[in-house]
């Protein structure tokens, strides 16, 4: 099953006051691993980035100016997703910004059907909690120390580790039929083993009736 964990910086909050994309970053997942692809870039939003937020997420409009426009990375940004479900941490926040910007660019917008939340799997999980990424990666201890901004790249990796530990926290190597722990320990199993009897002494069994013999009404004498 493929799946792709994604999130996405933007100057603001609302794409209808003419907040736009600055950061897109995506990892995709296979039968809940890793794959180690990504889809990363940033984008000029062809506009100024507010102070407050480049306070969240680091950056401002020099870093982006010359980077590329929303359309020319587009295709790319598709053709990673394909067809498959789309995780994001208060995901309709990033279908809005996405939608905005392919409306822009003349496409057709994302099938809201493929929008997994995990912020409502966290609120599912642990309701009445903390959800934020932050609060979920100190739940699952999830190391933030790099963490010092919201950019997508690092958001998205670490969303990618909560995400697996909101769906049960799989490993590798620990499939049946195919781990390799599994496979030792059924080869282990498959030897023949010599028989290792217990010898008791003489002594030991003179010691033990000896013991017995001072049980009171033993339940095994009344049968």
């Amino acid at each position: 099953m493929r799946e792709i964990v994604l999130d996405t910086e933007t100057t603001g909050i609302e794409p209808g006051e003419g907040h736009r994309i600055i950061e897109i970053a995506a990892i995709e997942i296979v039968n809940l691993m890793p794959t180690g692809k990504v889809f990363h870039t940033l984008i000029d939003p062809e506009r100024d980035v507010p102070p407050e937020a480049s306070r969240i997420h680091g950056f401002t409009r020099a870093d982006l100016e010359g980077q590329p426009l929303f359309p020319h990375k587009a295709a790319e940004m598709l053709e990673f997703l394909g067809d498959s479900p789309i995780i994001a941490h208060n995901a309709p926040f990033d279908f809005m910004h996405l939608d905005a910007e392919l409306v822009r660019a003349g496409m057709p917008k994302l099938d809201r059907s493929r929008m997994v939340d995990s912020l409502v799997l966290a609120r599912t999980a642990f309701p009445g909690a903390q959800n934020s990424l932050d609060a979920l990666c100190r739940r699952f201890m999830i190391d933030l120390s790099s963490r010092t901004t919201h950019n997508a790249l690092l958001d998205v990796k670490l969303l990618a580790e909560v995400y697996l530990e909101l769906r049960g926290g799989r490993q590798p190597g620990l499939v049946l039929g195919s781990a390799p722990v599994v496979q030792a320990i059924l080869r282990e199993e498959s030897r023949p083993r010599t028989p290792r009897p217990i010898l008791v002494s003489a002594e030991q069994l003179s010691r033990f009736d000896a013991f017995l013999a001072k049980i009171k009404d033993p339940l095994w004498s009344r049968l």
